[in-house]
């Protein structure tokens, strides 16, 4: 009997003591937190403390934009407590991530939905934010487009001129088409005084102007005029390619106030018997290598690539071709006859290859297809986090969905959302002493990333757009970014991420200009991580070397 007892109270004691772990274990268990990319991380971190479990998806040296995500990453998602990302103008891939989850208890922090409505429309990166038609605001003070012709051919140049009816001090130009009513306005890249020259395309297109104030508000504006392209019925895409010395598509795109200019039209005898090797059954011996790829471009700004064979040759026939998708023939650029590619995009993503022919005009070495995305995230600046006041927003979204999966930990959430937050209004307050006396406060990058911080602080931001740190410019491109060095006065040319090499000390030595860093934080770079930089840190970083061209 008393075995008995004795076998009963082990067995029961094991039970109580079981228990008592489980209960332990339950309350030792961290909130699993899985964040996007870093800024997210960061700030997720922040917030969490010691009382949440917090991953990055996005790891060093990785787009945000165009990462894919891996089994292994969904599967941590269907584990998480909590999924915090920005928005999908920065993570495209974030809505189909979140379809393949079975995770019904997620809490998902969409960040974004902590910035004021009025920071959430159609910024175009910073330009456009400023159209009276989007914000109902009507300008003051009319004005009127004088050289418009009654009809335009496909090739010809448009030449217009504004004129107000009275004088001004202002000088912040816009101009803007449409297909047609029923589309939204769009800015034409390159046009920002009151002059407008433009080479007409293949279809009718409405136009006006607007110039804005010192407080970017519109000052005056005109009237829109219809631009007229009538071919008489006559296809204009060989002989006025030949005429002008230049081949366009003439496929007007009016999303970016640029011609399609990869979508030529090429149909001269000589290009036509350099088609690719793979179209003529022919297979290139050597493989070129394509140097000077960005993981993005916005429209309007200029691919520079270069193609890299690896040997010396005699050959100097070289061909580049682009072709819309894979359902696309290859198309032959015209004006590109050296290993060097330069090329202004337009709004939509192609594919380029690069082909070498030898003597007998037969395919010596030739590229893999590479893609150039155009990603203007859909009209939409998604560098929120880069305004120190809208970061708060985050904060507070993310510090709401912690609490959310975890309610007891409702007062440790808030009190460290509430510290960081002082941090960055701290952030916010040393960035509005430090620029708010200064007289030049234009600044320009190479990727066009901080229109909410220069909003913030009324700052403008001008973007090479397509600049590569790796293939040297030529010389047309460099007397176009001392055109702009010139016209604003700019000392300094800003590159993401420290990617401060010669090339780019080229660009400085031949604009008159210095190179400087500007972090844009959508990688946990490996600078940031070699010089242990955080969010504040990197931002104060930023802050520096704003103060050599904003003074």
């Amino acid at each position: 009997m008393k075995k008995i007892c004795l076998v009963t109270l082990l067995i029961f004691s094991m039970i109580l003591y079981g228990c008592q772990n489980e209960e332990a274990g339950t309350e030792d268990k961290k909130l699993s937190v899985v964040t996007s990319f870093y800024p997210m991380y960061e700030f997720a971190q922040q917030v969490a403390g010691d009382r949440a479990d917090v991953t990055l998806m996005v790891s060093a040296g990785e787009d945000a934009h165009h990462y894919e995500p891996s089994a292994k990453d969904v599967a941590r998602v269907n584990e998480a407590d909590v999924f915090v990302y920005s928005s999908e103008e920065m993570e495209h891939w974030v809505e189909s991530l979140l379809k393949t989850t079975e995770n019904d208890d997620l809490v998902i922090a969409r960040t974004a939905d902590g910035v004021e409505a009025e920071h959430d429309h159609d910024h175009d990166h910073d330009e456009d934010a400023h159209e009276d038609h989007e914000h109902g605001e009507e300008a003051a003070h009319s004005m009127s487009i004088h050289g418009v012709k009654d009809h335009y051919h496909t090739g010809d140049m448009i030449q217009l001129t504004a004129e107000l009816e009275d004088e001004t001090e202002f000088d912040h130009w816009r101009w803007y088409t449409r297909s047609s009513a029923d589309e939204e306005w769009a800015a034409v890249p390159n046009q920002g005084g009151p002059e407008f020259e433009y080479e007409a395309s293949g279809e009718s297109f409405e136009l006006r102007a607007v110039l804005f104030d010192g407080d970017h508000n519109p000052y005056a504006e005109s009237e829109p005029v219809e631009i007229v392209i009538n071919d008489h019925g006559h296809e204009h895409g060989e002989d006025a390619d030949h005429e002008h010395g230049e081949e366009e598509s003439h496929d007007h795109s009016h999303e970016s106030g640029e011609e399609e200019g990869h979508e030529h039209s090429h149909e001269s005898g000589e290009e036509e018997g350099h088609e690719h090797s793979h179209e003529n059954g022919e297979e290139a011996a050597k493989t070129i290598e394509i140097a000077g790829l960005a993981d993005h471009y916005h429209t309007g700004d200029v691919v520079t690539l270069e193609a890299q064979l690896g040997e010396e040759v005699e050959f100097d026939h070289w061909h580049w071709y682009t072709r819309g998708s894979e359902d696309e023939e290859w198309e032959v650029v015209s004006g590109q006859g050296s290993n060097h590619f330069e090329y202004k995009t337009t709004g939509e993503s192609f594919e380029v290859r690069a082909v070498l022919f030898d003597g007998d005009h037969n395919a010596y070495a030739e590229s893999e297809p590479v893609s150039v995305v155009i990603d203007d995230h859909e009209n939409h600046d998604p560098h929120i986090w880069l305004d120190p006041v809208l970061a708060q927003a985050q904060v507070n979204v993310i510090r709401d969905a912690l609490i959310k999966a975890d309610p007891d930990g409702k007062d440790v959430y808030e009190k460290n959302a509430e510290a960081f937050n002082k941090e960055l209004q701290a952030l916010d307050e040393e960035y509005e002493a430090a620029l708010k006396d200064a007289s030049n406060r234009v600044f320009v990058v190479q990727h066009q990333a901080f229109g909410y911080l220069a909003k913030r602080y009324h700052l403008e931001q001008i973007a090479i757009g397509g600049l590569s740190t790796e293939v040297e410019p030529s010389p047309s491109r460099i007397a176009e970014i001392g055109k702009l060095v010139e016209e604003n006065d700019v000392p300094v040319i800003y590159y993401q991420q420290g990617a401060n090499s010669a090339i780019a000390e080229t660009v400085a030595n031949e604009t008159g200009t210095e190179t400087a860093i500007l972090y844009d934080l959508e990688v946990l770079s490996k600078e940031l991580q070699e010089k242990d930089l955080g969010y504040l840190d990197a931002m104060r970083e930023n802050l520096k070397a704003l103060q050599l061209s904003v003074q």
